[in-house]
């Protein structure tokens, strides 16, 4: 019997839930890069306008090297490369096609120019045919997605008989971060299989009849993990033939669920395994990665089962000159007189244009939305002084695109009509653009993985190729640029998520009550905190207790109480008061900071003005202005030690890991003029405070300590600030977060440990595993710390080392020396086997 199915409209390029995993202190502002219109063009530092060529390097084959000559030689720029690496081409290595792959699969790999596969392709494949859970761990470009659709194709294209057949042994399941990568990989698949896959997108955008399609019909759904959460789970027993059926799950990009995130998703495939397994299945994991450290372990813990890794890539790839670029100072000064460098963004814009202009196809990565409109814009603009038809080439590319338009703007580039994009992580996320000259990625992406995923873009058809990293105005982003072996010495982070967060085990013990009663067997998948959220349940009435089970109480959907994407409670929409438009919304806990009473608020662009922030409703009425200043949230910030962990004695110093109680309240906000960062005004607020309950790392010194560092009373306080400042700004380096995912709290006397204390806390209630990170590589991660301030060339402090553009104290008081000298009495009680080696990058 054959089936029809309706027709299907595109998705769109995020997903559904689309905003980050943020905690409160994670909210307090944007990172502090000065975008379009806020810098005058007279501000530029001299000769950083090189003249631009028209195409000089259109047809003819890449030489990275002299691609970087290019950009530097003659123009003034010389100096802001402080590294360059070459990364030797590497040669391919193949292995025979596995029998058991369907011979329609192969004719159309063959008709693609495939001939054989790489060696990891074909062993990840055989592995997860032969039942075993595997992680395909390979760099960017390498193929991962042919290691796991060769044993799902295998699956849902042959019957007992190993031929083309509609009749189906299993059926299989493809998670991805974003829906736009399931359609991407849709369309793999319909190039390998065509219709007789029968595979479906299934997401937020999909209509009531192709869902009912995917439940009826389907063999092969690709789909996330908001989806399978809210959706599929919940109401598993009307897809009882797909999911007693599955062979496979494929988790992709499986290092993007890292933190809170990671968690949850962790949670769902807990939940996910439990209700197969009520419908007589057990599926094969095959999950894909960006080259991490510890796959099998990240992976293991993700999905609560052990897996097997295949990390050493065999696929070719071109030479590679990666090169770290640091903008220089301008003119301007920021508080305290303090020097400011020229924002990535301007810098990556400049550079975008110039290799544009010398005909060279390149992809630029920004870290945010707006930043990758304003980098196009402004490449655009210096183009326009080259040649009329040049900023035609430019365009940027992000989450939020119609996918029309994305596919136009990747059909562009792969045929040279377009040159140049300016793109979020949005590309970085599996969609194939190949052969690419260049990349430049601006700021920081949060860890090494990310890095070399983007770099690895370039290259991709075996051709040499360079990548930039311009560095922005910030703690890491300097210490980076200043040593190199930070980058390309050690291997890349492992991916850090903790299932058993107490605040994230809670709501999907109660979602997975609510689709199955939970048994004493089915406990302990859930990890050791389900029991202590089954009597919590149970003590507000959510669950009862029978003699088979505990029973969901309440008529409402249990999976309504863990929004996957954020654990900070009710998002608060953000909606323009004169139209009534919604614009967007904005986490509970982000709300103080960002869209308070008299905020300036930004939104594809424009520019808005809070004028009321109705917490009980959860809306902020905004409306549209053009302000000269931004706006930065003053805090006041509490925290108790409520239990130690784990400790360690530094000498006279210690060092601890355990539970805190954060108590912060926003007490007013700054108005800051945009060019310079003159402080043109205080103005008072008045909120509620906002508790969290998380994990801390902290560390103490003794009097006798503080006398020994030279440090007064009175230089106790700015001292430990500038500590605390910059080793928020380092944990990156350690653990897979960014600095918006943490908090820190610093003072000369804490009630608690009777000494003066430096907290950092996960920014996420009950912890997302990062503050532990930075325990257990303390003397590393505050080594760096401590060289990251002393490296920098400030008299007093800037945003390279100290300043923090979170800081809800406006970054005062502060003591740069103090801190150098702070950090060192403390690493020098550190033990023996814990203390960094000269060179030791800090990983």
């Amino acid at each position: 019997m054959s089936f029809s199915r309706p027709s299907r409209s595109q998705p769109s390029d995020a997903s559904a839930q689309d905003h980050p995993t943020q905690g409160f202190p994670a909210q307090e502002h944007p990172d502090g890069e000065r975008l379009a219109g806020e810098r005058p063009r007279e501000e530029r530092p001299a000769g950083e306008r090189p003249e631009r060529g028209r195409g000089a390097s259109a047809g003819r084959a890449t030489d990275p090297a002299a691609l970087l000559d290019r950009l530097t030689l003659g123009s003034g720029r010389a100096d802001r490369v402080t590294h360059v690496e070459h990364v030797p081409a590497r040669q391919g290595r193949t292995a025979e096609w596995p029998s058991w792959v369907p011979r329609q699969v192969l004719d159309r790999l063959s008709a693609n120019g495939i001939q054989r596969p790489w060696t990891h392709q074909a062993l990840a494949a055989q592995l997860a045919r032969d039942g075993e859970h595997v992680v395909l761990a390979t760099g960017t470009a390498s193929g991962k997605s042919l290691g796991y659709l060769l044993p799902v194709l295998s699956e849902i294209l042959a019957g007992p008989d190993g031929e083309t057949t509609r009749r189906r042994t299993g059926t299989a399941l493809y998670l991805s971060p974003t829906k736009a990568l399931a359609a991407d990989q849709f369309r793999a698949v319909g190039e390998l299989a065509g219709e007789d896959s029968l595979a479906t997108t299934c997401d937020g955008d999909s209509g009531w009849a192709e869902r009912d399609w995917a439940r009826d019909h389907a063999a092969y759904i690709l789909t996330n993990p908001d989806m399978l959460h809210r959706s599929i789970l919940p109401a598993h027993a009307r897809w009882a033939r797909f999911l007693g059926s599955l062979r496979y799950v494929v988790v992709d990009e499986c290092h993007h669920y890292r933190g809170v995130f990671g968690s949850h998703v962790a949670q769902v495939l807990r939940r996910l395994r439990r209700i197969v397994a009520h419908y007589g299945a057990d599926p094969t994991f095959v999950l894909a990665s960006a080259t991490v450290s510890e796959p099998a372990g990240s992976a293991a813990r993700l999905t609560g089962v052990p897996v097997r890794a295949v990390a050493e890539d065999a696929s070719p790839h071109g030479g590679l000159a990666f090169a770290l670029w640091e903008p220089p100072f301008t003119r301007l000064t920021g508080e305290g007189g303090a020097p400011v460098r020229r924002s990535a963004t301007a810098e990556t814009a400049d550079l975008l244009a110039d290799l544009v202009a010398d005909g060279v196809r390149t992809v630029a990565f920004i870290r945010s939305r707006r930043g990758a409109e304003v980098v196009a814009v402004q490449a655009r603009e210096h183009l326009a002084e080259v040649a009329a038809e040049l900023p035609s080439r430019v365009a940027a590319y992000r989450a939020g695109y119609l996918p029309e338009e994305r596919r136009a703007l990747e059909r562009a580039l792969q045929n040279r009509r377009l040159l140049g994009v300016a793109a979020t992580n949005a590309l970085e996320l599996g969609v194939d653009i190949a052969g690419l000259d260049a990349v430049l990625v601006a700021g920081y992406p949060g860890t090494r993985a990310s890095l070399w995923q983007q770099a690895g873009r370039a290259g991709r058809d075996g051709q040499g190729a360079l990548a930039v990293f311009v560095a922005r105005d910030d703690p890491l982003d300097t210490y980076l640029v200043q040593h190199p072996d930070a980058v390309f010495g050690p291997p890349v982070e492992a991916t850090v998520l903790d299932p058993d967060n107490p605040y994230v085990v809670k709501p999907h013990v109660a979602a997975a009550a609510a689709e199955l009663p939970i048994t004493d067997a089915d406990i302990d998948r859930f990890g050791p905190s389900a029991p202590a959220a089954l009597q919590a349940l149970e003590a507000e009435g959510m669950v009862r207790r029978r003699p088979h089970g505990w029973f969901w109480t309440r008529r409402g959907r249990a999976s309504d109480l863990a929004d996957i994407r954020s654990v900070d409670g009710q998002l608060v929409r953000v909606v323009e008061g004169t139209t009534g438009r919604l614009l967007g919304t904005v986490d509970a806990g982000a709300a103080h900071t960002s869209v308070h009473d008299g905020a300036v608020y930004l939104h594809q662009g424009a520019t808005y003005v809070v004028d009321h922030l109705d917490l009980e409703a959860a809306v902020a009425l905004v409306e549209r202005a053009e302000p000269d200043y931004s706006t930065t949230a003053r805090e006041i910030t509490d925290i108790e030690v409520l239990e130690s962990e784990r400790g360690d004695r530094w000498g006279e110093a210690t060092l601890d890991f355990g539970s805190v109680k954060v108590e912060n309240r926003v007490v007013a906000y700054l108005r800051r003029r945009l060019v310079s960062g003159e402080v043109l005004g205080e103005v008072p607020l008045t909120l509620p405070p906002r508790t969290l309950q998380t994990r801390a790392v902290w560390w103490t010194v003794s009097e006798d300590q503080l006398v020994e560092a030279g440090l007064g009373r009175a230089d106790v306080g700015g001292a430990a600030h500038a500590a605390e400042h910059a080793a928020i700004g380092l944990l990156p380096l350690f653990a897979t977060c960014d600095r918006w995912d943490v908090g820190g709290v610093s003072t000369a006397l804490h009630p608690d440990t009777g000494r003066m204390t430096v907290f950092v806390y996960d920014g996420h209630p009950g912890g997302a595993g990062f503050a532990e990170r930075g325990f257990t590589a303390a003397a590393r991660w505050l080594g760096a710390t401590r060289d990251a301030i002393a490296a920098c060339h400030c008299a007093d402090g800037c945003p390279s080392c100290v300043h923090s553009p979170k800081c809800g104290n406006g970054n005062n008081p502060l003591d740069k020396s103090g801190a150098v000298r702070l950090l060192d009495v403390l690493l020098n009680g550190a033990p023996p086997e814990a203390r960094p080696v000269e060179g030791d990058d800090g990983t």
